[in-house]
């Protein structure tokens, strides 16, 4: 299987191919599309659509995954953000496969195990799961590879090539409905020794009624 990962942005959009044979990820490309500075945003974002289109067909997957919109500086980084990933998502439908997305905490839950791991730690993952001498440059592209991994280890079962596993689910809906895996069998109680009549000081329940025949006595006044 070949997917296509894809980290939108308006002034570097990263990219990334990753192969998997079932046991073994392969990287097949990876890289960045830089715009000019100087450019006008149409045509930052034209170049940004020709660019994943090329490397597409080139590339030929049989999925894209692409990192969800969750956060900018502020509402016109938001906006030009948000263009970029329009873009990149067209030239991902153009290309006639799937396109699939996830959130930065979804891709590190499923590259590192844990949904709110430092970049350093996604990158150093995506190093060893690749089998590369250094982590891929720019950071960019590093994290369309996380993209990518993470849509493959979706895809397969956990203990495949480095997926992390899922927790196991409970069946029960409820607390309530919580039973032990196996509750402890309870012992018969022991009996008690009897060694003479009874010692107790309390009035007996015969003594607080009338010769026992069932009538309560009236106190004395």
């Amino acid at each position: 299987m070949r997917v296509f990962g894809i980290d939108p942005g308006s002034e570097r959009t990263g990219y990334g191919c990753v192969e998997t044979d079932g046991s073994r990820h392969r990287i097949v490309v990876c890289g960045a599309i830089t715009t000019p500075a100087l450019a006008a945003f149409p045509d930052k974002l034209h170049l940004i659509h020709s660019g994943l289109a090329a490397i597409l067909r080139d590339c030929r997957p049989q999925a894209v995954a692409i990192e969800n919109l969750f956060h900018a500086v502020n509402v016109r980084s938001a906006l030009k953000l948000g263009h970029a990933r329009g873009v990149a998502m067209l030239a991902a439908v153009e290309s006639g496969v799937g396109v699939y997305e996830y959130t930065p905490a979804e891709i590190k839950k499923a590259v590192v195990g844990y949904g709110r791991a430092e970049k350093s730690q996604v990158q150093h993952m995506i190093k060893l799961l690749l089998g590369l001498a250094a982590v891929p440059s720019p950071h960019d592209a590093a994290d369309a590879l996380a993209v990518a991994i993470c849509h493959l280890h979706s895809q397969m079962p956990a203990g495949v090539a480095g997926a992390a596993p899922m927790p196991a689910r409970s069946k029960a809906t409820s607390w309530r409905q919580y039973r032990p895996a196996s509750a402890p069998t309870a012992l018969p109680p022991a009996p008690l020794e009897r060694s003479g009549p009874s010692t107790s000081s309390g009035p007996s329940r015969a003594s607080s009624r009338d010769g026992g025949t069932g009538r309560r006595t009236k106190p004395l006044s």
